[in-house]
């Protein structure tokens, strides 16, 4: 099986070579760190779980070097039709405000939606958490990081090469 075989690499890559193909998962470098000092990984089920471990164990500074990472990644699927222009334009509005409220930029993660659904999605959830407490949003950034390293690291190791997940959304 190509998941088990992929495995298998990952569990006996060097230190370093496995570290650079977990931070495209979660830019936190202790994150990758942990999951490299774990190895090996006796099925997928045992790296999502460490993962997830590592996620809960992310410091402030982890979190801010993991959000960061996020700034270079992802773009939601362009709109066209009736509306586009408006949707995109308050998109951009509810980013910009996200960013000036928080600091860091808006994560969501949108695995198993419809690209169709994901634009009112994000826009609908950027709005939710807008009104959330500076504490309260790290909380909910941090859950939705965790989220998408995890379904990153089930397309890393199912060998999809779509890596993506949508960590940011970063209007054009």
């Amino acid at each position: 099986m190509l998941s088990t075989a992929r495995l298998a690499r990952l569990n006996a890559a060097s230190a370093g070579v496995a570290e650079d193909v977990l931070l495209a998962c979660c830019g936190s470098r202790r994150w990758a760190r942990l999951l490299v000092a774990h190895r090996p990984y006796p099925d997928l089920d045992a790296l999502l779980a460490a993962g997830d471990e590592a996620s809960y164990d992310l410091t402030p500074a982890d979190l801010d070097e993991a959000l960061a990472d996020e700034a270079v990644v992802g773009q939601l699927p362009a709109a066209d039709g009736p509306g586009a222009l408006a949707a995109h334009t308050a998109l951009r509005a509810a980013h910009a405000e996200y960013e000036r409220r928080f600091g860091h930029v808006f994560v969501i993660c949108l695995d198993d939606l419809h690209p169709d659904e994901m634009r009112n999605r994000v826009l609908a959830e950027i709005h939710t958490r807008l009104d959330n407490e500076r504490d309260a949003e790290r909380v909910k950034a941090a859950d939705e990081l965790r989220r998408i390293a995890r379904g990153r690291l089930a397309r890393l190791i199912a060998g999809q090469s779509q890596m993506s997940g949508i960590k940011r959304f970063h209007p054009a």
